[in-house]
């Protein structure tokens, strides 16, 4: 029996090993490899893909 609260596995698109996700993650979230420590951004959830989360840039425009 599977429920809404079992864990989601996703791809480090880092090393390709397989990881776990909260079953209630959600698009744009930033995740912590627990792999490698890397942030990680959430970019689908059908299925579940993720990419090396952006680095936060200085805003000029203030």
């Amino acid at each position: 029996m599977t429920t809404d609260t079992e864990p989601v596995l996703a791809e480090d698109p880092i090393t390709g090993e397989e990881i776990e996700l909260p079953a209630d993650v959600e698009v744009g979230e930033i995740i912590d490899s627990p792999v490698t420590g890397t942030e990680l951004e959430v970019i689908s959830l059908d299925p579940v893909t993720l990419e090396e989360a952006p680095e936060l840039e200085e805003d000029w425009g203030e």
